[in-house]
């Protein structure tokens, strides 16, 4: 499911810990969102969000870890 975000309001953002610091795979997630877990792109941070199932994370990072 992707989202613009404007429903989160005051979330805050963490940046993946497998981002880089140049600007390269800048992954943000947000905690605290009831049932998902928002993901958004941290270069355009007004772009579209997309909503993952909190059952879904764990088997999600799995699969990137794999790749």
């Amino acid at each position: 499911m992707a989202s613009n975000g404007s429903e989160f309001g005051a979330v805050i953002w963490r940046k993946s810990s497998y981002s880089n610091g140049d600007g390269g795979n800048c992954v943000e997630v947000a905690d605290g969102v009831a049932g998902v877990v928002p993901v958004r792109d941290s270069k355009r941070p007004d772009g579209g969000v997309v909503m993952i199932g909190a059952a879904a994370w764990g088997p999600f990072v799995a699969a990137l870890k794999g790749c």
